[in-house]
């Protein structure tokens, strides 16, 4: 057999449920010619379906009068939790106010009445195998454009700190952000998904403006205070001050911070869209920032399943495009601790 013919993924199925078993079988002779048809007996045997094949289901028709819930309710269950699928109400009786309510909560496409016209039910069937083929290519789109969109977002974030470095220090000084970068590298993270049902792009790049200019005033504040703070002292006292500056976030040795909660290391840059970033991890970068004009610099490892940090050299220094490496080495579908 053909590989690709092999690998072919299944044709999308239609769930139909229905407490009548001649419903069942009418149901499955008229339509098994279109598309795989898999059936239920009640409400808690289509949501059970509906959790265990959602991938593979394109439409779902329900009857409205079965033994416990109605079937609105399954329709409604299929809203909350698989929007793609193509609902449909069917029902022998003329149930006109819980058929309006359905259709006015979007819980259905279209409502068909029994008995049926076999022909009508057939073309209902495949109308609504092309609008669940339609809603995925759509989604597949969508999908695409806004994956575009997130990787915008995590690289305007990883230029925001690159910039507040240089605002607050100086240009031409990248030992922080290295140190910053890798750090984030080692706790991992992923691609920014913002809830695209609450927020379009506008609403996207408005939270983002505020949450960084809060980012960077904490951040500013901080280094003010760890200036006057530590005044005098030097790079040979990272650790101890780290230790100081971050509390619970770390724990310190003689020579080592150990990350008692990574997550700290990429909060900016893995935080959902509009939520503000903590007071510790503001510390952390204001840190480097007095460790690199203290002279000092902190290096990553890691050691089993820890995060540390010991004091390290200084990279002379880096590559012109080293922002730029770190933008797509940050941006990749998903970027995991390494291990």
């Amino acid at each position: 057999m053909n590989d690709t013919i092999a690998n072919q993924a299944p044709p999308p199925a239609i769930l139909f449920v229905d407490d009548e078993a001649h419903a069942v079988k009418y149901f499955e002779r008229a339509i098994g010619s279109i598309a795989p048809v898999v059936t239920g007996a009640s409400v808690e045997d289509g949501k059970a379906m509906l959790d265990a094949h959602a991938g593979s289901l394109a439409v779902l028709v329900s009857d409205q009068r079965m033994p416990g819930e109605h079937g609105n309710e399954l329709l409604r269950y299929a809203r909350e939790r698989y929007p793609n699928i193509v609902r449909i109400l069917t029902t022998a009786y003329s149930e006109l106010d819980q058929t309006v309510e359905a259709v006015n909560q979007g819980q259905i496409h279209r409502y068909i009445k029994k008995p049926w016209d076999i022909t009508a039910l057939r073309m209902e069937m495949k109308q609504a195998l092309e609008l669940a083929g339609l809603r995925k290519e759509r989604d597949q789109l969508v999908r695409e454009k806004l994956g575009v969109m997130q990787t915008q977002t995590l690289a305007t974030r990883i230029g925001t700190v690159h910039t507040l470095c240089a605002s607050l220090i100086g240009p031409g000084r990248f030992q922080p952000v290295e140190t910053y970068l890798a750090g984030a590298g080692l706790a991992g993270t992923r691609n920014v998904e913002p809830d695209w049902q609450r927020m379009d792009y506008a609403d996207l790049v408005h939270a983002e403006s505020e949450c960084s200019g809060s980012f960077g005033h904490a951040v500013s504040t901080r280094l003010a205070a760890l200036r006057t703070q530590y005044a005098g002292r030097s790079a040979v006292d990272a650790v101890q001050v780290f230790a100081e500056v971050l509390g619970a976030t770390i724990r310190g040795g003689d020579d080592a911070l150990i990350w008692t909660s990574p997550a700290t290391l990429s909060e900016f840059l893995a935080r959902p869209v509009g939520q503000a970033v903590s007071a510790e991890h503001a510390g952390w970068l204001a840190g480097l920032l007095w460790l690199e004009e203290a002279g000092g610099a902190l290096q990553f490892v890691r050691e089993g399943d820890a995060i540390v940090s010991r004091a390290g050299t200084r990279t002379a220094s880096f590559a012109a495009d080293r922002l730029a490496v770190w933008i797509e080495r940050f941006s990749e579908p998903a970027f995991e601790p390494a291990k």
